[in-house]
């Protein structure tokens, strides 16, 4: 139908629907189905032309709770560096739940181009059938051989424990998510093992979702304990959980920092606009994504990732073409902690 209203053959539609008309079709034959596509409001058919392919233009990212604001950056870093050639397709489930193998596979029956996946967790990775390209990230704790993008989530930590140290905090509590993911164990454990060694004792661990609200119940709860155990500072294991304490010590009138620090993962927005501005670790999101993408393309390129570790918060030109890549973090100091502090480094 469409060949017939722009006047020419069927191998020329497939030709400009493909994208394949360089050298091949003139510009005025492209134009003239073009027009037909819109008046007739053709689709082309991407099951079928995938089928042809061995292989659609989608990439699916899998992800364990993308209403998290952290994602939004991470999908429009993903997004840059794929651009327009491929679709993105979130694998979306409950808030704090990681999509199952199940779920997964039955999305691989779209024959996508590749796969990213978002803090798994080894019985995660176990349970996905052989599949094509893949790249990870923020797979700290978990062992794989597919290419993979970190943040050096120890570092971080260790700037974290020797801020709230050198404040003099000694008590503190940790507020941690539930999604069971390895990242959030990791950041947890490490955080743990740096604040035993500035003798800093953590007397008390909590977990909620992602949400601000039940960061906020859960602290209301736990506050007259930790109260009574001396706790001075709260970390938490993300920036939403931290706003959730904030708004939470208001009502309970805390003084913050005088009376109470608190401390995010993540560095969000909203975080340096808060009230107080939020010290938080600043985990470069938007990088993350980026270099997963990066490592996509060239694994659909058929390029082969060299076998080594790469490590800095923006890598460029060939040093990119790491099999791992871990990106750096940093502490961004600001009120929530130190009165008037606005700063980078762990420095006010």
């Amino acid at each position: 139908m469409v060949a017939a209203r722009a006047g020419v053959s069927a191998a020329t539609v497939s030709l400009v629907t493909s994208g394949k008309t360089a050298g091949r079709v003139s510009a005025e034959n492209i134009a003239k189905v073009n027009h037909a596509i819109n008046e007739l409001g053709y689709v082309v058919d991407g099951l079928g032309s995938s089928l042809a392919r061995g292989r659609s233009n989608i990439v699916i990212l899998v992800a364990p709770d993308v209403s998290n604001p952290f994602f939004a950056k991470v999908i429009d870093g993903v997004r840059t560096e794929i651009g327009d050639a491929f679709q993105l397709l979130l694998s979306v489930t409950e808030a704090g739940q990681m999509p199952t193998p199940a779920v997964v596979r039955n999305l691989l029956s779209l024959r996508p181009a590749g796969l990213l996946v978002d803090a798994p967790s080894a019985g995660f990775l176990a349970g996905l059938p052989a599949t094509g390209p893949m790249v990870l990230l923020d797979t700290a704790g978990v062992e794989s051989e597919a290419p993979s993008v970190n943040f050096d989530l120890d570092g971080a930590a260790l700037m974290l424990a020797d801020h709230l140290a050198d404040l003099g905090h000694s008590t503190v509590a940790y507020l941690d998510g539930t999604t069971g993911t390895e990242t959030f164990r990791v950041r947890r454990e490490a955080f743990c093992r740096h604040a035993r060694t500035r003798g800093i004792n953590v007397v008390a661990q909590t977990a909620t979702t992602i949400d601000v609200g039940a960061a906020a119940d859960a602290f209301a709860r736990a506050w007259p304990q930790w109260q009574r155990q001396g706790v001075t500072a709260v970390v938490c294991s993300t920036d939403t959980h931290a706003y959730g304490v904030l708004q939470e010590a208001r009502v309970a009138r805390l003084a913050v920092p005088a009376q109470l620090a608190v401390t995010g993962f993540d560095d969000l927005p909203y975080s340096e606009t808060s009230s107080p501005g939020l010290t938080t670790v600043r985990l470069p999101a938007a990088e993350l994504g980026r270099a997963a993408g990066r490592q996509l393309l060239r694994l659909l390129a058929g390029e082969e990732l060299a076998a080594k570790e790469l490590v800095g918060e923006e890598l460029e030109g060939d040093d990119r073409n790491g099999h791992r890549v871990t990106l750096e973090s940093t502490l961004v100091v600001r009120g929530s902690t130190v009165d008037g502090g606005v700063a980078q480094g762990g420095q006010v």
